[in-house]
């Protein structure tokens, strides 16, 4: 069954750099918009890259931008988030999403992963 699964969390001090993976399976990345959000404890949940499957065109928030990093491997069928320079304020729940570029197809989330900053 179509599905996305990540890994990667952990525990992290501030200043270091974690990978994310996201697996799809059974979803075309070529016909999605492939994108990383977060849910820190007790706020709401917020994108923080986005990478294109058409173009491989990408964006991010002000917040991670310059720090994270947004790639996709088409063999693998994998988006990665490479997050770099870590502060107790990334602590979060990461997910995975894809979002359908055609209306005959729908939308999917991960389960998550948990990014934790500290010392």
């Amino acid at each position: 069954q179509a599905q996305l699964v990540e890994s990667g969390g952990g525990l992290v001090q501030p200043g270091g750099s974690l990978r994310l993976s996201c697996v799809a399976s059974e979803i075309m990345l070529s016909r999605y918009s492939m994108m990383w959000y977060r849910q820190p404890p007790g706020k709401e949940r917020e994108m923080v890259a986005r990478i294109s499957g058409h173009t491989g065109n990408t964006m991010y928030a002000d917040s991670v931008k310059g720090r994270f990093t947004i790639s996709s491997d088409s063999g693998k069928n994998t988006v990665y988030l490479q997050m770099s320079s870590l502060q107790p304020e990334d602590t979060a729940v990461y997910y995975c999403r894809a979002a359908p570029y055609s209306s005959d197809l729908r939308a999917y989330w991960g389960q998550g992963t948990q990014v934790t900053v500290s010392s």
